[in-house]
This record gives C-alpha cells, structure tokens and sequence, in this order.
C-alpha cells in the first residue's frame, strides 16, 4: 500500500521577494500553470497508490488546503507543524499517522510511505514513476530507499550519495552520504560516475522508519508518538499536541536516520535507486533561470517585459512593464510591494536581503501585500495614518468570520457579484454598485452567497488599523479567538 507523503514546510527565501515566510515557494507558479505543490501531486498521477499525506506549517493550512481543492487531488489529511523540527519528525509524524489511518481502515499491508518535498521540479515524470516503481520491492522488503538524482554538473550547492555494491540490475547500496563539496571535489565526483545528487526523496515502510529512528533517535521518535496520541481534527487538518511536537529535537532525516543505518554499526538497510528525470530543487533564480525557457538571447521574460540588447537575464513582472537596455546576467523580480535586481551570479545572497528585512521587522520578508485567506484574498491597495483601502475577493460559498473592530469603522462597496451582509441585528444583501457602513465596535460578517467571486472595496478608517485588532465571535475556519 503505497502511501505519498509531502512535505510542504520551508520558505524558500532565496526566491524573494516571490517567496515569502506566509506564501513560501511550494505554493507558487513558477514553472507552469500549476503551484509547486500541485506539480507534486500531478507527478503521482498514473501511480497506484493511497490518497496523499500532506504535511505542512500551520500558518500555512489553508493555502495547502485550497490548492488540493482547486487542483482535484484526493489527500487523506494535513498534518499540522505548530513549530518547525526538520525533516526527520516531519517523517515520523506522517508515518504513525498512516500506520493509524491502515489500522482504521483494516488493511491487511503495510503502509509504504513515498517521501517528496512539494517544493521540486521534475521535467520526466516517466522516468520519476519508474524509479519509483523500482523502489517498490526493495521497500516492501524492509529497505530504505533513497533517490539519487544522476548529476548533469559538478554541482556544489547540493549533497552527495556515494554508491557501493549493486543490488539488483537498478539499485545500489549505500556507501556514506557527503555535504557539499568545493568544485574540484565536485567535479572529482562527477568524472567517478560513483556519486549522486541527494534529492530529499525517500520510500520505506511506515514501521521499518519507526524502527530505526526507535534505535537512533529514540528521544525524538517519542516526542513524536505523544504529539500524535491526541491528534485533534479540524477541518481537513490533524493538529498534533504543540507542546510534545515542542520538545522534540530538531534534525534532518539524513542526519537522524540515513547516516546511522549506513554506518559501520547501522542495519545497512540502505539503497539508493539512480534517477535520471530532470531534477531541480529550485533553490535560486539562478537554478530557476537554467530550468526555464529561453528566447533567441538566452532570456527568461515572465510577465511584461521589454528588452533590448540585453542576454542572459531572468526578469519577472508582475504587475508593471520592466524594460531593460544592455544589461546581462541579472535577475530583475517585481511584485506589488518590492523589486529585487540581482547579479545572476549571486543570487544565493538573496537570502541576506530577506534577513535585513527581519532584522529592521518589516513585513515584506514575512507577508506579500496580496494577502490570501482560507474565504478569498484581500490586497492593501493604499493606506495612511488613520485610512486604508483594500480590495477584497470573498470566493462563492466562502464567509468571514462574524467579528468586531474596537479601533477602525469600516466602508464596503460592492464592484462585482452579491454580499450577504451582517451589520449588528441588521443581514442585507449589497449588490454591484451598492455600499454599506460598518460602525466602530458593530458585531458584523460578510458571505458570497452567489456563485461567482465577490469583489470590493473596503475602506478603513480610525486610529489603529492593524489586522490584530479584530474580535471573532463564530469561524468556519476554526479561527474563534
């Protein structure tokens, strides 16, 4: 019984400013039509296997949420992450909760897990789902099971695998993982053709991982078991216990389990399957630049843009035309409330960017000025010292909570679709074209009972308008303080 388990936690932040610590890159659409996270899921598809485990941050539940609805991928629950623990007790919490989910079902096999990280690019799905199915029986027979990605480039930014001795006609033993080498290293394990790419894939039975971690990281695998012993339901979403899953320690699945197994006293229970389908961690512009298409001057233009003589570059525009006139080699980002323009060559500093921007506590590192919500979005449009404006879109169905503001009255008026409005003892419908006054201090809610999106303008005005100054009474989001 294979089970998907996805791993969708992280921020991405060397793909700011489009990545941001509440809109990370997984859930982004930057390589095709689809998010990250949906490419994932899409990747599984001719697969047989389990509805799909997913686990990710809880600041992060409803995105993950709506982009499996809207792209028709059955899952089996999201785990929730009060805190960040690597990936090692991400693992552990998704494998007691498939052995738990087996159990309920009846099911008479062993749950296999098929660990990915939602944040990948694969360009061969084919030859993804036969490595895939090459891993089966070596997992089935109590293996674990890497995937090794077969280097194009003496890559430096990645771990390595070292392989041993063949087992089987498609897989190898294990000899000792590797962290990143310097270029001549790397290319010493290109020329070998012994060395892999370490892809942060996985497969293994639910209790075979159980197992080793038991005997490595006993400490963590028991922090793990009582953060899920009174799991709470919410929705689509399993919340573990914070203050367990707290006191777990923090550590990779390589670091807690791989490395262990494949040394001198460790069960050797390793293999790792060579994969050979167009791999890419997408961890900078620069590797999103190499895996794009690009015109006649080796550009990636995304958005409107305009160039003249101008090569090499990465440029993404998302709202405002971007020329550019005899420049190479940069990457040039817009989005509504920051632009970044970088020396392609060093775009791994981006990071630096986004720990200034936490360090003077500004909100782009954190948040996009586009913000979604698990009823819509809302985007901050312009604001002053006692006045903002928004433009809200409330999806068909969707309803905010019922809540109140002690600092801020508010102004709705209605450009598209049909409001349900709560005013106090007052509900009215607001249709295009109409508006309503909500007063400082009124018990109030907004719902699209119709079946198209809502869209308004909300305008703001008092002496706080801060988004922590709201008082919910009832949520269908689970969100009642």
């Amino acid at each position: 019984m294979l089970v998907p388990v996805i791993m969708a936690g992280g921020t991405g932040s060397r793909l700011w400013p489009l990545s941001r610590d509440l809109y990370p890159k997984q859930f982004l659409k930057i390589a095709g039509e689809q998010s990250m996270l949906q490419q994932t899921c899409a990747r599984l598809q001719g697969l047989e296997h389990q509805p799909t485990l997913l686990i990710c941050n809880e600041e992060h539940r409803f995105i993950a949420a709506e982009q499996m609805r809207s792209g028709g991928f059955n899952h089996s629950g999201i785990i929730l992450e009060p805190v960040g623990r690597n990936t090692a007790p991400a693992i552990a919490l998704a494998a007691l909760q498939a052995l738990k989910q087996a159990e309920q079902i009846g099911c008479s096999t062993e749950p296999v897990l098929l660990v990915l990280a939602a944040d990948h690019l694969i360009e061969d799905r084919l030859a993804f789902q036969s490595a895939v199915n090459t891993a089966m029986p070596f997992a089935e027979s109590n293996q674990l099971v890497t995937f090794g990605i077969v280097p194009t480039v003496a890559e430096t930014g990645y771990g390595y695998i070292k392989r041993g001795a063949s087992h089987g006609e498609s897989a190898f033993k294990v000899d000792s993982f590797v962290e990143k080498p310097d270029f001549s290293t790397a290319e010493a394990y290109l020329d070998s053709g012994e060395y892999y790419w370490n892809s942060g894939m996985f497969m293994f039975k639910a209790t075979q991982y159980i197992a080793e971690l038991e005997k490595h990281n006993p400490d963590m695998l028991k922090a793990c078991e009582k953060a899920m012993a009174e799991t709470q339901p919410d929705l689509d979403f399993i919340r573990v216990d914070k203050e367990a899953f707290s006191a777990c320690p923090s550590d990779s699945v390589d670091y807690a389990v791989m490395e262990p197994v494949c040394a001198p006293n460790g069960s050797g229970k390793l293999v790792v399957i060579p994969m050979d389908a167009g791999w890419s961690d997408v961890g900078s512009w620069s590797a999103l630049w190499d895996v794009s298409d690009k015109d006649g001057q080796n550009n990636v233009h995304k958005g409107d843009v305009i160039s003249v003589d101008s090569n090499h570059n990465y440029v993404h525009s998302e709202n405002k035309l971007i020329a550019t006139v005899g420049v190479s080699n940069l990457v040039v980002v817009e989005t509504k409330d920051a632009i970044l323009v970088a020396n392609k060559s060093q775009v791994q500093e981006v990071k630096a960017i986004v720990k200034q921007l936490k360090s003077s506590d500004r909100s782009e590192y954190r948040i996009h000025r586009e913000v979604y919500r698990p009823w819509g979005k809302y985007d901050s449009i312009d604001f002053g010292s006692r006045d903002q404006v928004k433009r809200i879109t409330v999806n068909p169905g969707q309803k905010l909570s019922i809540q109140k503001h002690y600092h801020r009255a508010e102004h709705w008026i209605v450009v598209s679709g049909t409001a349900r409005v709560t005013n106090g003892d007052e509900v009215l419908l607001v249709t295009e074209d109409q508006s309503t006054y909500i007063p400082l201090g009124t018990i109030h809610a907004l719902e699209n009972p119709g079946k198209i999106p809502l869209e308004m303008i909300e305008v703001q005005t008092g002496s706080y308008l801060g988004e922590d100054d709201i008082v919910r009474f009832e949520d269908r989001y689970g969100r009642v303080d």
